[in-house]
């Protein structure tokens, strides 16, 4: 059974220094931690806070590129493969009549959905009663996140006159 979830919070397991992203159920009783990259709790983390950049952010871009082309994200669904214990998404999307799935990561996926404001569902056995171990997750700024950069002002640069054997410096024009 599938069991609709938010975003509760970002934190960095002290052990690996690895970001996780904790998912609570609705009635915020049980908890999903999910162990996601630097870079995507980066993504989760910027928009939650409202920060915009002056060029899209690749989860920015996947998320304009579905309304672009006319669909739009339904939910998100994160299950377990057993076998290997990794967690794993579908993203739903619709365009017109037409139903889509897509296999994503989960910390992709509740990145876009974050953007779209689409629902986020984890399966009911995945939802635990505890959190981990966790400290604040405090995101760097990836690189050219910043306002476009400042110009340097380039100093000119004397030439020395230097003299080879037998032959004069040359002369500037």
């Amino acid at each position: 059974m599938l069991v609709e979830v938010r975003v509760k919070s970002l934190g960095l397991d002290r052990s690996s220094d690895m970001p996780v992203v904790i998912l609570e159920d609705i009635e915020g009783a049980r908890v999903l931690p999910i162990w996601i990259g630097h870079g995507e709790a980066h993504a989760i983390a910027s928009h939650l806070a409202g920060q915009q950049y002056p060029r899209p952010l690749t989860h920015d871009l996947l998320a304009s590129v579905i309304e672009t082309f006319g669909g739009r994200l339904n939910e998100v669904k994160i299950s377990l493969l057993p076998d290997v214990k990794t967690y794993v998404a579908e993203m739903v999307c619709q365009r017109g009549d037409e139903v889509l799935t897509l296999d994503a990561r989960p910390s992709d996926s509740i990145a876009v959905a974050l953007r779209l404001n689409a629902k986020i569902f984890a399966h009911d056995d995945l939802l635990k009663d505890a959190l981990p171990d966790t400290a604040e997750y405090e995101p760097d700024k990836p690189k050219g996140a910043d306002d476009a950069p400042k110009k340097k002002k380039k100093k000119k640069k004397k030439k020395k006159a230097t003299a080879k054997k037998g032959k004069a410096a040359p002369k500037k024009k």
